[in-house]
């Protein structure tokens, strides 16, 4: 896997997609980024972390956020973690962090 362009720490690309390194924060006020800490994207989720209705949200927010369909956003790992990896499918690293970087500017 090669590093971003533009260093971002949290984001690798592979042959097979993009992968986000994520600290998620479930039960959340509000689903957001919350900026990056140490290398990992921040993501808050409103989900509790039972039964994978975190893993389930933290994949519909970043679809969402992304503007892609959620089955091109795929957890790799942390399925019973607050750090995970997800894979994005069909976006290069760039592309991501346009979408990302406005969204993070705020914090």
């Amino acid at each position: 896997m090669n590093p971003a362009p533009g260093g971002s720490s949290y984001l690798r690309e592979s042959p097979e997609g993009v992968v986000l390194t994520l600290k998620v924060i479930p039960r959340s006020s509000v689903n957001a980024l919350a900026g990056v800490q140490a290398d990992a994207l921040k993501l808050k989720v409103t989900a509790p972390p039972v039964d994978s209705a975190a893993n389930a949200e933290v994949v519909r927010f970043l679809a969402e956020i992304l503007d892609v369909p959620r089955g091109t956003v795929q957890l790799l790992r942390g399925a019973t973690s607050r750090h995970k990896q997800v894979r994005i499918v069909g976006l290069s690293g760039p592309q991501i962090l346009q979408r990302l970087n406005p969204l993070l500017e705020s914090h």
